[in-house]
């Protein structure tokens, strides 16, 4: 097995926010479907996640779309077949973010980063540019060593929840990452393949990874294995749907064990490991045994969320007008609680995995959060 060589200094790289983001621009070419459409037609119909036929007619109005390289503000004009239409989403500033990052492990081939909770890893929702990627893009180009390799700059091959912390393995060539990500996709398709999935499955793969986490309440026994299948339903304020626990959902295999308990405190310390690589699967799991992570704001009991009517209907959509001009407090975030609100305790401690270009067994560990640590560890910790 090889480990990463000691350091005297953790390295760590990150550069400040800029107050506001870039916006961003999206890009469409009208179909012959599309056709005879006027402009406020199109957006709300084709974009109706992003907001409501209003809030479309703002952007329109407020000079956000341009047809063929024109600035539009008529929302009745009437679209042609071929026509190129670009919406400006305009700058913001984003949430209060983390930014600096530590290197765990670092060759020509990968990285792994110690990953702080509250960054998110890739572009979406309120978070464009404040995330992982923007910061490995910047290390990157101040590095100028992948551009004499000519290959791209590194990127992240799985996710961790924004509020999640610990190990984020990235890719510097091509090959690694087809192979990295080709370990995470094979638990979970071998627990797909095997809806009754036991331990013995998990000595095969190619990556390992440990959790440790915080739960409320004591877990009466030292082990537990939660094969609890995780699927999605309608959710005000996630445009895709939220992963919950679901008895119709796909296969999900997380093998729990008790770290420590903390009786006075009603709560126990635990570690997880998981096969599979569902979105949310320790939050969802963990809930659904009757113990969720302590301070999810999300999950309760059951793999469910804490606050959840498929009647409500979210009429919140981005002041992306001129409001959002004169006072560039960006988007506003949903009322209902989503799965990027941190608070809770889950930290990626350790990943054992096959070398994508060399195959030797690799061991990545994630230094601990005080609040993770049992009573002896942070002992030690206090010592050194």
């Amino acid at each position: 097995m090889t480990n990463p060589p000691e350091r005297r200094q953790p390295q760590t790289f990150g550069l400040p926010w800029p107050d506001l983001n870039d916006g961003l621009f999206y890009n469409d070419v009208v179909r012959p479907s599309d056709s005879e459409l006027t402009l406020i037609e199109f957006y709300s119909s084709k974009y109706k996640n992003s907001a409501p036929r209003l809030g479309w007619v703002q952007r329109i109005e407020s000079g956000q779309i341009r047809v063929d390289g024109r600035v539009d503000t008529d929302p009745n004009t009437i679209l042609r077949v071929g026509s190129e239409l670009v919406y400006h989403r305009l700058p913001w500033r984003e949430p209060e973010a983390p930014y600096l990052l530590e290197v765990l492990y670092e060759d020509d081939d990968m990285v792994a980063l110690n990953k702080p909770s509250g960054l998110q890893v890739l572009p979406g929702g309120l978070f464009q540019q404040r995330t992982a990627l923007t910061q490995l893009q910047w290390w990157a180009s101040k590095q100028g060593s992948s551009l004499e390799r000519q290959e791209p700059h590194p990127v992240p091959v799985h996710r961790l929840g924004r509020g999640t912390s610990g190990i984020l393995l990235c890719a510097k060539t091509k090959l690694a990452k087809t192979h990295l990500a080709a370990y995470f996709a094979d638990g979970t398709s071998s627990i797909e393949g095997n809806r009754n999935a036991n331990l013995e499955i998990c000595e095969v793969r190619k990556i390992t990874k440990i959790y440790r986490a915080l739960v409320t309440g004591i877990l009466s026994d030292d082990k537990v294995i939660i094969k609890q299948p995780i699927g999605m339903v309608q959710y005000p304020g996630v445009a895709k749907g939220l992963y919950v626990a679901s008895p119709s959902g796909k296969p999900a295999l997380s093998k729990v064990a008790v770290v420590e308990r903390d009786v006075q405190g009603n709560n126990t310390l635990v570690q997880v490991e998981i096969q599979s690589g569902r979105p949310h699967q320790i939050r969802i799991h963990l809930s659904f045994i009757g113990h969720p992570l302590l301070g999810d704001p999300l999950y309760v009991d059951g793999g469910q969320p804490k606050c959840f009517d498929p009647e409500i209907i979210d009429e919140n959509f981005a002041k992306d007008g001129y409001a959002n001009v004169l006072s560039t407090r960006g988007y506003q975030r949903p009322t209902k609680p989503v799965p990027g609100d941190c608070g809770y305790y889950l930290h990626a401690h350790q990943v054992v995995l096959s070398h994508p270009t060399t195959n030797q067994e690799t061991k990545i560990t994630a230094p601990l959060p005080s609040v993770l640590l049992t009573q002896e560890e942070a002992k030690v910790n206090s010592i050194h």
